[in-house]
């Protein structure tokens, strides 16, 4: 199994621990690869798009020719998780807390409404315990860094866990989307149930 992470910011070493410690724990033999261009993206058997700033990284990912390939792939199954900045990349419908409705590069095929730093700026960061029984993993200390919150699911999209009655978690056929950032966690149960997926 070879496994790519978007690698032009965000918490990319992170992402590769806990996907390390989830294959570990499934006892899967896997590869761990950076993606930063369409070439990076061959023979990879699934896609984690991190945290960081979802206008830089589409930007980037559109300047590198990445964003329409991966876009490509995505639509035709490729089984992906998008945390935090990723699932702000994966929605069909974007606005910011602040400034409203915000034209910036997206993948857009996910089926969720998504508002930019739903919580509040890096200072409001913080930490809280989410439900995560639903794939598995019993209750969980996340991290909530710059969070978006998914505020609407539609279609085949299937809400997993909820903070405040606010969308943390988001599954849709083969997309993942989450507000926190689960390569924080101790809890390897997000990554593991990804690794599931792409398993199939």
């Amino acid at each position: 199994m070879r496994i790519g992470i978007i690698a032009y910011q965000g918490s990319f070493e992170e992402h590769a621990l806990q996907t390390k410690r989830a294959l570990d724990n499934l006892k899967i033999q896997g590869e761990i690869v950076a993606v930063k261009k369409p070439k990076d993206l061959q023979d990879v058997d699934g896609i984690i798009i991190p945290g960081g700033e979802s206008t830089t990284i589409g930007i980037v990912a559109q300047k590198l020719g990445l964003l329409d390939e991966l876009k490509e792939k995505i639509n035709s199954g490729l089984p992906t998780l998008g945390t935090c900045a990723g699932a702000i990349m994966l929605a069909k419908d974007v606005s910011d807390a602040k400034v409203g409705k915000k034209s910036q590069p997206l993948i857009g095929l996910m089926d969720i409404s998504v508002i930019r730093n739903y919580y509040g700026r890096q200072r409001e960061s913080f930490e809280a315990t989410v439900d995560l029984s639903e794939i598995g993993g019993g209750k969980a200390r996340v991290v909530f860094i710059r969070a978006p919150a998914i505020i609407k699911t539609w279609g085949d999209t299937k809400a997993i866990t909820k903070l405040n009655d606010v969308i943390t978690m988001a599954v849709e056929n083969n997309m993942i989307a989450t507000t926190f950032h689960p390569e924080l966690s101790s809890t390897t149960a997000v990554h593991e149930f990804f690794l599931k997926i792409v398993k199939k």
